[in-house]
C-alpha cells in the first residue's frame, strides 16, 4: 500500500494483511533457521541469485516489515534493524571507517558513543574530534584529508544543543563525506534528517519509536546501496540484529507514535515554563523555550520541540541527587520516551564514562539533570516537580 501521510504509514506501511491470512496484527517469524525446498535452492541463496529468507541473522520476514516501515517514516530508501541503539552506531562507523580515517563529531555524544569513538582510536587509530558545528568557515577548518564521516547528534544528548543539519550535510557533500544523525531525541516525527540532506539516520529504537519500555533495540536509514553494504558487512559479520519479537513489538508501538509524541511536547512545554519561574532552578534547556540559544533553529527542522528536558538545580551535585531522591511519581532511569516519566543525573549516569574535562566542555554540569517527560496529566508530573523544588 503506498501512502503519502506519516500518520498513516506508521500503522500500515510493509504489510500486507491478505498474505498473512487476514491478521490484522503482523505475524511473528519466531524462527533462526529457514527450509529450502531443494540444494539448488539454498546454493541460489547463498549466491545472491534467488531472493528469500535463509537465516535470521541475515534476514526476517517479521524484521524486514520493520525495516521497511522506520524507511518510510524517515523518508530513505532502506531500513536496518538492529539489536541496540549502539549495535547500530558501531555498524555504522565501523562500516564507514578504516584504520587512519578521522570522525568529527557534533559538539557531545552519549557516553556510549563516546566510550566508542575512544575504542576505536585506541584499537583501530581511528581518530575523532569534537565540534561545536556553529558556522561554515570552522566546519570546513575541522575537516581533514582523512576524515571518511560526520556523526552528528541533534539535539545533543543532553544538553539539548542544535546542529543545523542543511548546512552541515551542504559542506559534507562538498568532500564527499556521509553525513550520520543520531535522530533518536526527535523520532522522525519531529525531524526527519535525509530530507535535509544527511546520508544516514540513526535511532535507540528503545526510546520513543518504542515508547513502552520493554524494548532493546537499534534502527538505521539510508540509501539502498550503503545501507546493503552495511547489512552485507558489519551488520552482518558483527551479529548485533534484532530479533523477531522484538520488532513485533516496535511495530506495535510505532502505531501510535504521532499521538505519543504530540502528548510528551504538549506537557514539556507546559513543564519548561514552570521550571523555568522556579526559584531553586539555574537555568532550563529546552529547544521549544523562546529563549533557547537556537530556537529559531528548532522552528525551522523540527515539527516540535521534543519530550526531553534539561536543567539546572541551583547548588550542587549532592542538592541533585536530593532533588531526585525526593520525587514520588517521577522515576530515576536512564531511558528516555517511554509513557512514565523519568529523570537521571548524566554526569554520574549516562555520561559517567566521559572525562570530567570532556563532560564539562560539553555543557555536562553535576547540576544538570535530565528529565524525559512521560505521557501522564502533566499537572500531576508538576506537582511532583515542585514539592521536590520545594524540600531542597
Amino acid at each position: 500500500m503506498d501512502t503519502k501521510r506519516f500518520e498513516t504509514d506508521v500503522i500500515h506501511k510493509g504489510y500486507n494483511a491478505e498474505q498473512h491470512y487476514g491478521s490484522l496484527a503482523p505475524p511473528i517469524f519466531q524462527t533462526s533457521t529457514f527450509v529450502f525446498d531443494s540444494a539448488e535452492t539454498g546454493a541460489a541463496r547463498f549466491a545472491g541469485e534467488q531472493e528469500g529468507y535463509i537465516y535470521s541473522r541475515l534476514s526476517n520476514p517479521t524484521v524486514a516489515m520493520l525495516e521497511e516501515r522506520i524507511a518510510a517514516m524517515e523518508k530513505g530508501e532502506k531500513g536496518l534493524a538492529f539489536g541496540s541503539g549502539m549495535a547500530a552506531v558501531s555498524a555504522i562507523l565501523l562500516g564507514l571507517t578504516k584504520t587512519g580515517d578521522h570522525i568529527l563529531c557534533s559538539e557531545g555524544v552519549y557516553g556510549c558513543t563516546f566510550g566508542l569513538l575512544q575504542l576505536m582510536e585506541e584499537k583501530y587509530h581511528i581518530t575523532h574530534n569534537f565540534h561545536p558545528m556553529n558556522d561554515e568557515e570552522s566546519i570546513r577548518s575541522a575537516i581533514n584529508d582523512h576524515t571518511a564521516v560526520i556523526y552528528i547528534e541533534s539535539p545533543i544528548n543532553p544538553t539539548m544543543k542544535l546542529v543545523d543539519l542543511s548546512m552541515v550535510a551542504r559542506i559534507a557533500k562538498e568532500y564527499n563525506i556521509p553525513v550520520v544523525v543520531d535522530n533518536t531525541f526527535s523520532s522522525p516525527y519531529l525531524q526527519r534528517p535525509l530530507e535535509l540532506g544527511c546520508d544516514i539516520v540513526l535511532h535507540s529504537a528503545t526510546k520513543y519509536l518504542c515508547g513502552h519500555g520493554d524494548v532493546i533495540g537499534g534502527l538505521a536509514v539510508g540509501r539502498q546501496e550503503m545501507m546493503s553494504h552495511l547489512a552485507m558487512t558489519t551488520q552482518k559479520d558483527i551479529g548485533g540484529v534484532m530479533s523477531p519479537f522484538d520488532a513485533w513489538l516496535l511495530l506495535r508501538g510505532i502505531k501510535t507514535l504521532p499521538v505519543r509524541m504530540d502528548r510528551h511536547c504538549e506537557n514539556a512545554k507546559k513543564l519548561a515554563d514552570l521550571l523555568k519561574k522556579h526559584p531553586s532552578v539555574n537555568r532550563v534547556l529546552y529547544p521549544g523555550d523562546p529563549d533557547f540559544p537556537q530556537y529559531e533553529l528548532a522552528n525551522s527542522q523540527m515539527l516540535n520541540a521534543g519530550g526531553l528536558i534539561s536543567f539546572e538545580i541551583r547548588g550542587d551535585k549532592v542538592i541533585a541527587q536530593k532533588f531526585m531522591n525526593h520525587l514520588r511519581l517521577i522515576k530515576i532511569a536512564v531511558s528516555l520516551g517511554d509513557a512514565e516519566t523519568l529523570i537521571q543525573h548524566p554526569a554520574t549516569m549516562t555520561h559517567a564514562v566521559v572525562p570530567e574535562e570532556n563532560r564539562l566542555q560539553m555543557g555536562i554540569t553535576d547540576q544538570l539533570l535530565r528529565l524525559s517527560v512521560g505521557l501522564e496529566a502533566w499537572e500531576d508530573i508538576w506537582d511532583d516537580i515542585k514539592q521536590s523544588l520545594d524540600s531542597l
